[in-house]
């Protein structure tokens, strides 16, 4: 019922049993001195609480792979300390162990979280697709239900449903959500379509000829199923490390409890009370709070200065990236095009480009006709074309008669003269330089009078981050959808010496897995749909969060939450810083943890000096990583 009362304990039910077993902890230790019944009955419900989880996880792990893992080894050192409290009558000693139920507790939160937001960037995938498909005969049909060789027809402004080819029609497809492509692309009878990008203003009738299980879309979502469910090195790495030591510990601790009695050095008490003393110095707390505050830190860190860090392992590894995979279209530019040329013909009738912010009178009109042709287009070249007309202050002239020509332009009249805007074969003394540009002519009464040319424009920032991440040692790699010639005039622009074009999503994951066989730890950067594979697989995936897809945002580890790309350099600093910080701090929690070790078998530690011992390490390795907290 309460679950039901409150949606947030339904979808996070681990955060509320950390957040109870902290409240239970601090009111128990609160009030250990006045009234210490009710502390160890709170204290009590903190370790039940708190533990119940990682105890069956440690047992269960214990009795199906007969392995010892860290979990177990916590609910040890925890109960360990407890008994002693008891048996010492020491009651901060049980506080300690209900300190250590909380730390696993709240891990276990985190790990829970994570894998729902794993399961929300796949349902997000699933939703770009629509349920049903419209047969050529008017019936509905099911996606799933869909088999080779059905026809489907596709309106105006409708999602196509599935990879399919046209077999009749014409229209301008947008791309952006799988190809990352900024502008629509034109396409007729013959051309392939991909399930989940937006057909423009043409009817289609589509023919399937790949079962929809195969479609693009559905390789991308498995994509990024499989990616997110590998390990990474550094996580593998942790997890034996945690089984090594924690059958270390635990098989120590049985033999400092029984071997010194029967071999006549200690007597039983003192043999036991020295293996209790052994679990709880050794118990790696203060390692753990040698990495973990560290990180934190960092985390809490960059999100002050607008950069999400998803979990702490991004920060570690984004400190150790030796390259960056940038994706082009609104990564490094903005995603929006801008006018850059005006082109007509002067008086001694040569071809000359007009700036676009100062026109000469031929480029005016040029553009006057253009913008009053494309007054009433959707298309996003029409609207950036009228966008420059009213910064001009232009009195567009009255068109009538606007057709829309799908993959051709669009035509129309102006006081009687016939007005053509689009794509047109340019007469040979109009051969203009713009294979990086998009190019659109404009025709009065069937001759070309001029042509203005489109571009995405540079993101500034991207201009002064490539030489100073050049500067930091890490190699710098353009991967994009678009064209070869665009590609290659923004990479020369950024001075970005490899570039890759004309890739589909699946090609963006194969260059990256290349990258990682020469390079090992690779960042990608993007945000769209169709750069999610590639994010997932990454060492570090790094999205645009003003403008970046849900998509995107889910599956990457890291957000740049203004779209600030030199915030990327901000975290590779504070990267690199926290693991020094990290560094350090295991060094000393090791050598703390190995003088408390030797001082407990030669007999100069007891309880209480252990437990300072213990604790005061812990918060001093606690307080350096703090230090991460300074920007």
């Amino acid at each position: 019922m309460i679950y039901k009362s409150f949606p947030a304990i339904k979808e996070h039910p681990d955060a509320l049993l950390a957040g109870a077993c902290g409240l239970l902890l601090l009111g128990g230790w609160l009030l250990l001195s006045t009234n210490p019944v009710i502390s160890l009955g709170l204290l009590a419900l903190a370790y039940l609480i708190g533990g119940y989880g990682s105890a069956i996880e440690g047992l269960t792990t214990l009795w199906q792979e007969r392995e010892l893992d860290v979990d177990l080894l916590m609910i040890v050192a925890a109960l360990g300390a407890a008994g002693l409290g008891l048996w010492q009558r020491d009651y901060s000693l049980i506080v300690d162990g209900a300190v250590l139920i909380l730390i696993f507790a709240i891990s276990g939160a985190l790990e829970g979280y994570a894998m729902q937001r794993t399961a929300q960037s796949i349902q997000s995938l699933m939703s770009l697709t629509p349920d049903v498909a419209w047969l050529l005969d008017g019936r509905s049909v099911s996606i799933k239900e869909l088999q080779v060789g059905d026809r489907i027809l596709v309106r105006p402004g409708e999602l196509i449903p599935t990879d399919a080819m046209i077999s009749d029609g014409q229209s301008s497809i947008n791309q952006a959500a799988i190809t990352g492509e900024s502008l629509p692309v034109d396409k007729t009878i013959g051309d392939e379509v991909f399930g989940g990008t937006i057909n423009g203003n043409g009817v289609l009738q589509l023919t399937v000829h790949q079962p929809p299980a195969s479609s693009l879309i559905q390789r991308i979502i498995s994509l990024v199923q499989q990616a997110q469910t590998e390990n990474t090195p550094t996580q593998n790495f942790i997890e034996k490390f945690e089984r090594i030591y924690a059958r270390v510990i635990v098989g120590s601790g049985l033999l400092i409890g029984t071997v010194p009695a029967l071999l006549g050095w200690w007597d039983w008490e003192t043999t036991i009370y020295r293996a209790l003393i052994f679990l709880v110095v050794a118990s790696p707390c203060a390692l753990m709070a040698a990495i973990m505050p560290g990180l934190l830190s960092g985390i809490a860190n960059g999100a002050q200065q607008g950069i999400l860090f998803k979990n702490a392992t991004t920060l570690e590894a984004i400190g150790q990236i030796r390259v960056i995979a940038f994706d082009k279209t609104g990564t490094l530019t903005t995603g929006q095009l801008q006018v850059s040329e005006i082109w007509c013909q002067n008086e001694q009738g040569e071809m000359i480009a007009s700036d676009p912010m100062i026109l000469s009178a031929p480029a005016l009109q040029v553009l006057t006709w253009a913008a009053a042709i494309e007054s009433s287009s959707e298309h996003p070249i029409g609207q950036t074309i009228g966008k420059l007309a009213k910064q001009h202050n232009i009195v567009l002239p009255m068109a009538t008669n606007v057709q829309a020509q799908p993959g051709v332009g669009i035509t129309g009249e102006i006081a009687g003269q016939s007005i053509a805007v689009g794509k047109v074969p340019p007469p040979s003394q109009w051969a203009i330089h713009t294979a990086d540009k998009i190019t659109t002519w404009v025709m009065v009464n069937g001759q070309v009078q001029g042509a203005i040319t489109l571009q995405d424009q540079l993101r500034l920032e991207a201009v002064n981050l490539i030489p100073r991440l050049q500067k930091l040692g890490i190699q710098t790699v353009m991967i994009t959808g678009d064209n070869e010639a665009c590609a290659q005039s923004i990479a020369t622009q950024l001075g970005i010496t490899e570039f890759h074009a004309d890739l589909l999503p699946e090609e963006k994951v194969d260059i990256i897995r290349q990258l990682q066989d020469k390079y090992q730890r690779v960042a990608m950067v993007g945000d769209g749909i169709n750069d999610a594979p590639a994010l997932a697989v990454a060492t570090v995936g790094i999205a645009m969060g003003a403008v970046g897809s849900d998509v995107a945002l889910e599956t990457a580890d890291m957000v740049l939450m203004t779209d600030a790309l030199g915030k990327i350099e901000t975290a590779i600093k504070l990267g690199r810083r926290s693991q020094r910080v990290i560094q350090q701090n295991i060094v000393f929690a090791l050598s703390f943890i190995v003088m408390l070790l030797i001082g407990n078998f030669i007999g100069t530690v007891n309880l209480p000096l252990g437990v300072f011992g213990h604790e005061g390490s812990t918060v001093l390795v606690t307080l350096s990583g703090l230090r991460l907290l300074r920007k």
